[in-house]
């Protein structure tokens, strides 16, 4: 083999050597002393997750711990029977359920469990056939017993289901490119995008005994994505580059479930304990008062223009007669749990646009 062979062959081989020495940096073929073979990436901390409407749930549980309602979650599918087109799965989340039992939480509800009572059904099996202990599993004749009454029953559930996502409502784009005429000329590129889609949730609240429904929401939120990208090209002497940057954030889709959700839970929960208005005030919410005009869905903005002191945010500090949930503004006397409310019972003077 020739000089100039032998050369052009040792290259390709360096740069193969140099890759497997980099590769060897970070994944090893032998397990370290804790029984990696690499060290993972990342290292982002655990943190609550909190939606606009979490901090105005919390407020509520000021009313909700007053007089219990125990509220039991059913199942909140989805409806919108959109799919991944790589057949990996559904667009939207299947765990809207859990997202209004932690909203329910947030708000200091007492729940009962309706959801997955799999495992309190096999414990019943078996206490009905005497296997199961709660203290000595091995002192005979000492097994749990079944007594009447004992699981607590719902006085109302929630359910429902993700029913719209609608891609590209809107979309704009805007690309261009320029530089000098000559032929060695730097050149540039640049261009942007904007897109909007949204997703709807419906929600009932039911009487557990009567099945009666008696309250529904429905809200949507829209989600915006972007994509920013530039570029440049030129030569430098007998040699070219050729660089471009980009960035693309899509808001978080399943994080707008949670939102909908919990702004629909909380919207329940404050007419289920007759919360009086602008009790629970946070921001800009264009539900509880819009700042740029006239609200077509509610009759009551002034909340949004005197809003909840935060000083003396909740009812307890001095307690008022219960007045509970509102139906067709007439007071039902065979209800108990239905009556007059405040026309605004909500009273979020706002949450930030958007949500």
């Amino acid at each position: 083999m020739t000089p100039r062979g032998r050369k052009h062959l040792l290259k390709p081989l360096a740069l193969a050597l140099a890759a497997a020495f980099a590769l060897e940096g970070c994944i090893s073929p032998y397990a370290d002393s804790v029984g990696r073979y690499t060290t993972p990436i990342g290292g982002a901390p655990v943190i609550s997750n909190e939606t606009p409407y979490s901090a105005a749930l919390r407020c509520m549980a000021g009313f909700t711990r007053q007089r219990p309602i125990k509220i039991a979650v059913g199942q909140i599918s989805d409806y919108t029977g959109k799919t991944e087109s790589d057949g990996s799965g559904r667009k939207v989340t299947a765990g809207a359920a859990l997202m209004a039992m932690t909203a329910l939480a947030k708000a200091g509800v007492p729940m009962v469990e309706r959801f997955d009572t799999s495992v309190a059904e096999m414990d019943l099996k078996y206490a009905n056939n005497k296997l199961i202990a709660d203290d000595h599993p091995h002192a005979p004749g000492d097994y749990r017993k079944i007594m009447s009454g004992s699981v607590l029953g719902s006085d109302y559930y929630i359910v429902g289901g993700i029913t719209e996502l609608n891609f590209n409502i809107r979309s704009e784009n805007a690309t261009g490119d320029g530089g000098g005429t000559g032929t060695g000329a730097t050149k540039g590129t640049f261009g942007g995008s904007l897109y909007v889609m949204n997703i709807g949730v419906d929600l009932r609240l039911v009487n557990s005994i009567t099945l009666e429904v008696v309250d529904v929401v429905s809200y949507q939120k829209q989600i915006i994505g972007r994509q920013v990208s530039a570029g440049v090209f030129d030569f430098l002497g007998t040699n070219f580059f050729d660089a471009s940057v980009g960035e693309s954030a899509l808001e978080p889709i399943q994080l707008a479930v949670r939102s909908v959700i919990e702004r629909g839970v909380m919207e329940m929960v404050s007419r289920a304990y007759g919360a009086p208005s602008g009790a629970c005030a946070v921001a800009v919410d264009y539900l509880g008062g819009n700042p740029y005009g006239a609200n077509p869905y509610q009759q009551q903005a002034q909340a949004y223009q005197q809003p909840y002191a935060y000083q003396q945010p909740y009812a307890y500090q001095q307690p008022t007669p219960y007045r509970p949930m509102e139906m067709n503004n007439a007071y039902d006397r065979s209800n108990p749990y239905r009556g007059y409310a405040s026309d605004d019972p909500i009273g979020v003077a706002g949450l930030r646009p958007g949500y």
